[in-house]
């Protein structure tokens, strides 16, 4: 789908690199500010070795996470850090069902960022798994220059409010969430920067273990190297990626749940044609 693209650009990225040190700032709230030049790889690195300096509250959610500003001397940043870790028999919420086997764990939110890489998707921040205060956890790259989330921007905008590269964006989302079954996927762990990009948040709610999507009526189109990537998963490719984040049970599950949207979709471009399902991601 896009690694021409991200080849092209991480090499950039890595050229900038050793040119020289990079200083970031922690971010301002609702200040713009240009991307770091970090590859993946290297934000890794820094969310796994970088000392944290600061902490506070991360201000959302009711997992108790918190935002942490890591800084290793040539670069200070913000993570976002969340150790929630809860199993439950049976989980009643205030509204809805009731969930048997219930989790809420940080190690999805691995899951989702090391499965979204391999898919090609980059819309999952960088994230890691560390140890903090004895204690592991989920450590993940704060999303620079966000301007709202999907709540705010429906509000403000509704649904004609979105341009076409964001449609496409919200499909990817609707996909990504059926196949890992982010029984969580609202608007609030949806985030807009302020270039137009979506961000994927949140996924302690995630990988359950039913080989169904529940709800398949919001998956109407899909990302054409999306589905391509979703063709290669295999039990194997997916155990190697994501380690230790993903139980056996967990990763059958999420196969059976990759065959039946990938033969949902393949039944939708019989019918109506592959140009009015499948769709190429327009660069910003």
């Amino acid at each position: 789908m896009k690694t021409i693209r991200r080849a092209a650009l991480l090499g950039v990225l890595a050229i900038a690199w050793l040119v020289g040190s990079v200083s970031l700032p922690a971010v301002q709230e609702g200040a713009a500010i240009a991307r770091p030049v970090l590859t993946p790889a290297q934000m890794e690195d820094f969310l796994l070795h970088a000392p944290i300096v600061k902490t506070k509250a991360a201000g959302k959610g009711v997992t108790d996470s918190k935002r942490v500003t890591l800084s290793d001397g040539r670069i200070t940043h913000d993570a976002h850090l969340q150790t929630v870790d809860i199993h439950m028999s049976v989980y009643e919420p205030v509204t809805g069902p009731k969930e048997l086997n219930f989790i809420d764990s940080y190690r999805y939110n691995i899951a989702a960022y090391r499965l979204a890489r391999l898919l090609g998707l980059d819309e999952v921040p960088v994230t890691v798994e560390r140890r903090v205060d004895g204690t592991p956890a989920a450590v993940d790259w704060w999303i620079d220059d966000v301007q709202m989330d999907e709540n705010e921007r429906f509000k403000k905008q509704g649904n004609s409010g979105l341009s076409t590269r964001g449609a496409a964006q919200i499909h990817i989302w609707r996909v990504f969430s059926a196949l890992i079954e982010d029984t969580d996927a609202n608007g609030g762990n949806l985030q807009w920067t302020r270039d137009g990009k979506m961000w994927m948040v949140d996924h302690t709610r995630a990988f359950r273990l039913d080989t169904k999507v529940k709800d398949p009526k919001p998956l109407q189109r899909c990302e054409r190297g999306l589905l391509e990537a979703m063709r290669r998963l295999t039990i194997e490719t997916v155990t190697r990626e994501v380690g230790t984040s993903l139980t056996k049970f967990e990763i059958e599950a999420l196969i059976a749940r990759r065959d039946e949207i990938v033969k949902l979709f393949e039944g939708m471009i019989a019918k109506r044609g592959e140009g009015a399902i499948l769709y190429a991601l327009a660069q910003p």
